[in-house]
């Protein structure tokens, strides 16, 4: 069994400003556990624990719809909390780019056929820079803490492609590596 899921990943340029403010933060919000740098990706589906085998499955179902779909820009824009202030549990980066939910959309019609099940909550593009320790979500200065980021602009990224990861958890943090490249149509309309 592997742990999947289809990301997308940030420019390298995005990743340094996202990473200026997660150093900004750390000592404000303690009690955050903290996103790598390298694992920051804009989660495009998540599929979870699956047989080895599948993940050839997967890509034969990906690789007709993404070849297909235009490359796009999104940008890395705030910083916000879900659910919300009073009960946080992750702390996001959004992300713009009116394609993303239509992206999302196809892929995970794309695996329906598989036996995957489709979202039940609306698309929310964001990248996830930290989470709350269950025992400790407290509060008092977040407000004023993410107040500096609310509405910064982290940058762009270039969309060309789509990636399947397995991702293996450790005490220290995910582990994400590639499976399977899908690259997105670069020709002009």
């Amino acid at each position: 069994m592997i742990r999947v899921f289809i990301a997308v990943k940030i420019s390298p340029g995005t990743i340094d400003r996202i990473a200026s403010a997660v150093a900004d933060l750390k000592p404000k919000l303690p009690e955050v556990r903290w996103t790598a740098p390298a694992n920051f990706h804009l989660t495009v589906k998540f599929i979870g624990d699956i047989e080895t085998k599948r993940a050839d499955a997967i890509a034969d179902a990906l690789d007709p719809i993404v070849t297909l779909f235009p490359r796009c820009t999104i940008n890395a824009k705030g910083l916000g909390v879900f659910p919300g202030l009073r009960q946080p549990r992750i702390l996001w980066v959004g992300l713009i780019g009116d394609e993303l939910t239509q992206l999302a959309e196809r892929v995970s019609t794309a695996l329906l056929s598989l036996g995957f099940a489709g979202e039940t909550r609306g698309f929310a593009p964001h990248l996830t820079i930290g989470r709350w320790r269950q025992s400790d979500r407290r509060t008092a200065n977040l407000r004023e803490a993410i107040a500096r980021w609310r509405a910064h602009d982290f940058g762009a990224t270039l969309v060309d492609r789509l990636i399947l990861f397995q991702s293996v958890l450790k005490p220290t943090g995910a582990v994400h590596s590639k499976l399977k490249v899908f690259k997105l149509n670069d020709q002009a309309d």
